[in-house]
């Protein structure tokens, strides 16, 4: 069973979000990932929307981004 529509345009909400964190903070792809071991490409996937990423995974990012979770995930859904 795959993601349907309205999920994948959570996750694609959801990188969007992300992304627009990491730019604000001024970090390329290779930065974050350096800061919290992770590689760009996987990155760069959560931020596409490619992938469901796991809240492990989330609370690495957010903690790389010096911001909480509540802020990525906060008012996702319209």
């Amino acid at each position: 069973m795959g993601i349907n529509e309205t999920q994948k345009e959570d996750l694609k909400r959801l990188g969007d979000r992300l992304k627009r964190f990491r730019t604000d903070k001024g970090l390329t792809l290779k930065q974050l990932g350096y800061l919290i071991d992770k590689d760009p490409q996987s990155i760069s996937r959560v931020e596409m929307g490619d992938i469901n990423p796991t809240y492990l995974y989330l609370l690495e990012v957010c903690k790389g981004l010096e911001i909480d979770m509540f802020d990525l995930l906060k008012d996702l859904k319209e």
